[in-house]
This record gives C-alpha cells, sequence and structure tokens, in this order.
C-alpha cells in the first residue's frame, strides 16, 4: 500500500511540475527584468538638480552608489547623513548618487538644504530609470557599482553608515 502511494505521488508530482513549468521565454523575461550582482548596471541619463545631465556610463571607471530615495520616506532620510558623509569620506575616489524618484525639485532642493547633502541628486521625474530600468521596489534601494561599470550589491532598505562604509572600502579594494 505505502509504495503503491508514494509511486502514485511522484507520477502525480511529476506530471504537476511539468505542466505547470515556466516557459524559457518566461523565465528570460524575468531574469531580464532586473539588474542583477556581477552584471553591468544599466546605462541611463538624467538631468540633476543643479541643471547638468549626469550618464551613468561616463562614471566607469570610478566606483559608483546609486541609491533610490523620495523626499517622503522616512527610512531614505534617515540613512541620508550616512550617504553624504562617505561622500565627505572618500571624495573624488567614489560617486555618491542619490536619485530622486518623482519629486518635485523645489521640494527635493528644500529637503537637501535643509540636511546639507552636497553630492550629485538626479532626477528620475518620470520614474523611467527606478522603476523601469532598475526595477526598484521600494525605498531606499541602493546599488553599489564597481569601476567597472557592474553592480557588485543591491541594498533594500536603510543602510547603516558602517554597512554603507564597508561595501565602499570592498569596491575600493
Amino acid at each position: 500500500f505505502w509504495l503503491g502511494s508514494a509511486l502514485a505521488i511522484l507520477i502525480v508530482g511529476g506530471w504537476w511540475t511539468w505542466i505547470h513549468r515556466l516557459h524559457v521565454t518566461t523565465l528570460e523575461a524575468q531574469r531580464d527584468s532586473a539588474p542583477a550582482v556581477w552584471h553591468p548596471a544599466p546605462d541611463f541619463t538624467l538631468n540633476t538638480l543643479d541643471g547638468g545631465t549626469l550618464a551613468l556610463n561616463d562614471l566607469v571607471g570610478t566606483p559608483v552608489v546609486l541609491n533610490f530615495w523620495a523626499t517622503w520616506c522616512g527610512p531614505c532620510r534617515n540613512e541620508m547623513p550616512a550617504l553624504q558623509a562617505a561622500s565627505e569620506r572618500f571624495g573624488d575616489r567614489v560617486k555618491i548618487l542619490g536619485v530622486d524618484q518623482a519629486g518635485d525639485a523645489a521640494a527635493v532642493q528644500a529637503y537637501i538644504d535643509e540636511l546639507g547633502i552636497t553630492f550629485t541628486i538626479p532626477m528620475d521625474t518620470d520614474q523611467q530609470v527606478s522603476s523601469g530600468l532598475y526595477n526598484v521596489q521600494g525605498l531606499p534601494t541602493t546599488f553599489c557599482i564597481d569601476a567597472e561599470g557592474k553592480i557588485n550589491k543591491v541594498w533594500m532598505g536603510e543602510m547603516s553608515s558602517i554597512t554603507l562604509e564597508e561595501e565602499i572600502a570592498g569596491m575600493l579594494q
């Protein structure tokens, strides 16, 4: 009885798994839907809060901390001082980018003035970079990109200053 039951479960389970498997094109679409660690960071060009333009590929050769945030996000506000401190500490050796997600330029300017932020703030006004290209699911989300332009780490949620310093130190080795 037990042997027959186990065999029946294996046959039915195998059949169920086979008919409900994902097609290879679905798997490819899922794999390509978001940037992956050890793969090239998707390039983008955005206007910056200070009126300039920033293209990610122009920064190849310098490690980049790419942080997606918004003014309404509490954890984003909590980690801003750590990002600012890292920007001051590492200077030109690492580029800190704080990509604002769909914020009003005046509100973003007041926010960064209040917090004393001096690193570059690209403006993702239509969320094509954050939601589209980088598939950001929650804020804050941080991508650590090495000097070759490859993603070393993706951190979802608030980063502590210690975690941020460790990630940057690892990219500089």
